[in-house]
């Protein structure tokens, strides 16, 4: 059933998108998820890599991956549980780079470098704005368009003026631009390099491979040469997010693999209240 007036295919395409983004926002789910690279592990061995996160706040957020189908629960016996990724969330790990390049690429820096951990819960709070997908899509495929013309297309079922509290977080966000009251909406440079991340998410989300992102019908880009970085770190568990590591070496593998530390990196001070700078979205 379609939710928005774009066309159909671009309605469900929306729509996955939009679903897979609901799957890895909440907090915590990304690190879990990076947590579970590798073996298999029982859940003390999970909760050991996760020390700040309280075993009742663990279990639920294990049953809700599992659940959206990025972990599984295997029983071996009475007294012997692990978890691991799917396959779906093992395809999911490489387009979290990309995340990372397109925050360190358009996102205000702070006075710290932020772990890319950090950088991709940022982004995806970003992304996960109600209606940002839909109305990045649109101006996309348009170029530009009018509030009443993106209230017609996102939320045909809703009153016009319904778009403009979105509207106006996205302007604020730094995704979206317009030169003032009345004058019609674009997307910014930032909104216009989210392709890259979101011809990935949809690739993922139809159940393709990653190689399909540079063929998306409007995200997509021919010229796109670069292979996905890998963030590689040394810790045998994955730090507080209290702390902030420094900024991580940065190789190109192909494929990009994964281990349970990557994103994250040696431990330095406590992160402290930044000056942003001007310029780029904000966080």
């Amino acid at each position: 059933m379609a939710t928005t007036g774009l066309p159909p295919e671009t309605d469900a395409d929306v729509a996955r998108v939009t679903e897979a983004l609901a799957m890895i926002t909440p907090r915590w789910n990304v690190r879990i998820l990076l947590a579970l690279s590798g073996r298999p592990l029982r859940y003390t061995e999970l909760a050991d890599r996760l020390p700040w996160l309280q075993s009742g706040q663990l279990h639920p957020k294990l049953h809700s991956l599992c659940d959206a189908g990025l972990v599984e629960r295997t029983k071996h016996s009475a007294r012997h549980v692990t978890y691991g990724h799917t396959d779906r969330g093992t395809a999911l790990l490489p387009i979290l780079p990309l995340i990372v390049a397109w925050a360190e690429a358009h996102l205000e820096q702070t006075e710290r470098p932020l772990p890319p951990i950090e950088q991709i819960e940022d982004s995806l709070t970003l992304l996960t704005r109600r209606h940002a997908a839909a109305i990045l899509w649109v101006l996309k495929s348009r170029g530009e368009a009018s509030g009443r013309a993106l209230a017609r297309l996102v939320m045909p079922s809703s009153d016009w003026s319904n778009i403009y509290p979105p509207l106006r977080q996205l302007v604020a966000d730094g995704l979206v631009q317009t030169d003032g009251v009345g004058q019609p909406y674009r997307l910014s440079a930032a909104g216009d390099a989210l392709g890259t991340v979101f011809g990935a998410l949809s690739a993922w989300s139809a159940g393709q491979p990653l190689t399909q992102a540079a063929r998306h019908p409007l995200w997509g880009r021919t010229d796109t040469t670069s292979a996905p970085q890998m963030w590689t770190s040394h810790p045998s568990r994955l730090l507080s997010p209290t702390t902030a590591p420094a900024r991580l070496r940065t190789i190109l593998p192909s494929p990009p693999t994964w281990q349970h530390g990557d994103l994250f990196s040696h431990a330095t001070p406590a992160r402290l209240k930044p000056a942003l700078s001007a310029g780029g979205p904000r966080r």
